[in-house]
């Protein structure tokens, strides 16, 4: 070790946070802080029941985002066309004045509707990444409906149990099976493969996987069940369907805890393995095999995932899904049952952090996901209203992120659309900007988290200055009300202010005995997570069939009982392949992108091809191939790969449309249609042609 190695070690305090990005894992943080606002590596707290010492390698080395050369670190005014990235810098003043002035200007000629805000999840944290909904709301300007994550999810778990609790997380280390269903938490959920490796380890338990590919997670599985993508639902059934056959379900718990269809027996009699096959592409024997191991294992835990819910008939198959564990009785065993959000254990009251008390219901709610077809004037996604006048964009990047990509980077090029985006780096969306807002990271502000896969509380203290003039978004928006008249207490709190007022407010510990204890544990107890006094539902019974009147506008469009819904953007001579944009191990969405150590382990944009795909199409590894739909064409090169089936193409990772050939995105090729029956991004579900690109 060196003198300088030895002087740093010697300087070097431990700072204590939480990860603020979008994964459920919410890791509780130790952070080496070095001298001069700098940070070094970055570890999981080894006392945290959850976390338990073990963060993600792209959080492990965050120090490349914080210090990056690149970082927006001065307000910045567009002098070019929209789209060139010309800009010249100038001060905090005269950027929120002028910002002020553009939304001012929008709501004079159209409406205070005209003016959308819109943000989602580049950071988790409560106060920066929900307080622009205070502004919206004191000022009526346009909602925002929040789809594009998490929305086809919660209408499938919400239909059957209700609410969103589940057996504890960390019971998965108690479990003799856990099947991993539509996700790969080697490379979005590290933690959960802590939990899953204990129960083999300590109980010989097995893993089991579903997805449309050979993940990392299916990877180092004991049965992987590579099925065709948006066919989950079919599966289900047949595993149901054993269930009755041979003579697996828990009659006794069905009549109790369910509400237990006359016809469901009948009508899962129709749906067998073969059938299954048929629609999966998985043989009959394999899933005759599974359904023998999940039905016949009490402690089956079902960790469900969110890949297989964007698709077309995603919330279907989540529903199909919740319902195995509802037919066997495993709800009622410890490390059974399945669990896919804690969200509602945490009962917030965030009325000062967005201004509910300000909420107007009748301002119109736009749906994020097709922001394209708004910003281009779509009658129905404006829902009748004025057009997008004016833009707030935090912590997202929707000129790649958003479905539809190309129509959204045609509507952020509109000359007579004023776009202010507040972020951390120089994003494709920020090149559309008319002024450009330096933001601050989650090390550089105070904020409150809580996890969706674990039960934990937690408050990241401010740790180190930010750099240059950067400034968080809650100092932004206290920034824009006054100059705009926005009138709310929040608006006149710190963020630690807020913080203290929301735990208080919700029941929970104040902030100072948070900080001190460094978490709170929010667990349910055993009966309540494992829904043994009744499911969140009006008669505290599981459905079978869902009243999906109740869960989102486009319930006509369900099944009344589990089913494989038909409604995916299906193979067809012309458009012969079935694209699915799975999530890179080491970025996250857009995030990381910009860091040399995910870049350098991701390469580039890549097609997973099937041998006999790319053979018949000439293709060998590094290809240059054109994928491609009535929404577009991309570019990128290809990777023969046996871990899926012929007809699925799978390409990892949101990249940066500079890094693919003539700056078009992946998601060009996303259709932005809804998921019935609430919406969601159906980012799994694409019809394309292939073909070797130049021909």
């Amino acid at each position: 070790m060196s003198r300088l190695d030895i002087a740093q070690a010697a300087s070097r305090t431990v700072g204590y946070s939480a990860c603020p990005h979008d994964c459920p894992s919410t890791c509780a943080l130790e952070v080496e802080v070095l001298p001069g606002d700098r940070v070094g590596r970055i570890h999981g707290a080894r006392a945290n029941s959850y976390t338990a010492g073990v963060v993600c390698e792209k959080v492990g080395r965050y120090a490349e985002r914080v210090h990056h050369p690149d970082r927006l670190t001065q307000p910045l005014l567009r002098t070019g066309p929209k789209g060139a990235g010309q800009f010249r810098r100038i001060g905090w003043d005269e950027a929120l004045d002028r910002v002020a002035e553009g939304f001012a200007a929008a709501a004079a000629r159209f409406g205070s509707e005209s003016v959308w805000p819109y943000y989602y999840a580049g950071t988790m944290g409560l106060v920066m990444r929900d307080g622009i909904n205070r502004l919206r709301h004191v000022l009526r300007y346009s909602r925002q409906k929040k789809t594009i994550c998490t929305g086809s999810a919660e209408a499938g778990w919400a239909a059957g149990t209700g609410r969103f609790v589940g057996p504890d997380p960390r019971e998965i280390a108690k479990a003799d099976l856990i099947v991993v269903w539509g996700g790969n938490p080697v490379a979005t959920q590290v933690n959960v493969m802590t939990h899953i490796t204990r129960a083999r380890k300590e109980r010989g338990a097995k893993l089991v996987v579903v997805d449309c590919y050979r993940s990392g997670t299916a990877e180092v599985a004991d049965v992987h069940l590579c099925l065709r993508p948006g066919t989950d639902a079919a599966l289900a059934c047949a595993v149901m369907r054993c269930a009755f056959r041979d003579g697996h379900a828990d009659r006794e718990y069905l009549a109790r805890y369910t509400d237990f269809p006359a016809d469901l027996e009948t009508h899962l009699a129709a749906r067998s393995p073969a059938w299954a096959a048929s629609i999966t592409g998985l043989s009959a024997e394999a899933i005759e095999a599974f359904a023998r191991l999940y039905n016949t294992t009490k402690r089956a835990y079902i960790r469900v995932g969110y890949g297989f819910t964007r698709s077309r008939n995603g919330s279907a198959a989540m529903h199909a899904v919740t319902c195995l564990p509802a037919v066997t009785g495993a709800w009622q065993h410890e490390g059974g049952g399945a669990f896919w959000s804690n969200r509602s254990v945490y009962h917030w009251n965030k009325t000062m952090i967005e201004g509910l008390d300000a909420l107007d219901k009748r301002t119109r709610e736009l749906d994020m996901c097709r922001i394209g077809a708004a910003l281009l004037g779509d009658a129905g996604a404006l829902k009748g209203g004025p057009p997008i006048a004016a833009m707030l964009i935090q912590n997202t990047n929707p000129a790649v992120v958003a479905p539809d990509s190309g129509k959204v980077r045609q509507g952020l090029m509109r000359e007579d659309l004023f776009t202010v985006v507040h972020e951390q780096f120089p994003t494709e969306t920020t090149r559309y900007a008319d002024v450009v807002l330096p933001a601050t990271m989650f090390l550089e502000h105070d904020d409150l988290y809580q996890a969706g896969g674990h039960t934990h509380i937690q408050i990241g203290a401010k740790l180190i200055e930010p750099p240059g003039e950067c400034r968080s978004n809650h100092e932004v928006l206290q920034g824009l009300a006054r100059r705009l008249g926005a009138e709310h207490p929040g608006f006149a709190m710190t963020a630690m202010e807020l913080i203290d007022w929301t735990l208080r407010a919700s029941g929970w510990p104040d902030a100072k005995t948070v900080l001190a204890r460094r978490w709170v544990d929010a667990a349910v107890p055993f009966r309540e997570g494992h829904f043994l006094d009744g499911f969140g539902t009006p008669d505290k019974k599981f459905h079978f069939a869902p009243d999906w009147s109740a869960v989102g506008s486009e319930w006509r469009r369900m099944p009344r009982l589990p089913d494989q819904l038909d409604i995916i953007e299906a193979a067809t001579p012309d458009q012969p392949f079935r694209l699915v944009t799975s999530p890179a191990r080491r970025f996250l969405n857009t995030t990381f992108t910009e860091t040399p150590g995910s870049r350098a382990r991701e390469k580039r944009p890549t097609a997973l091809i099937h041998p006999e795909d790319a053979d018949r199409l000439g293709l060998v590894d590094g290809s240059r191939v054109e994928l491609g739909n009535g929404r577009g064409v991309v570019t990128v090169h290809a990777r023969r790969f046996d871990g899926l089936l012929p007809g699925t193409v799978v390409v990892e990772g949101v990249w940066p449309a500079a890094d693919f050939e003539g700056g078009v995105g992946i998601n060009t090729l996303i259709g932005d249609e809804p998921i019935p029956p609430y919406g969601g991004g159906a980012f799994h579900d694409t019809a394309v042609w292939m073909r070797p690109a130049g021909r």
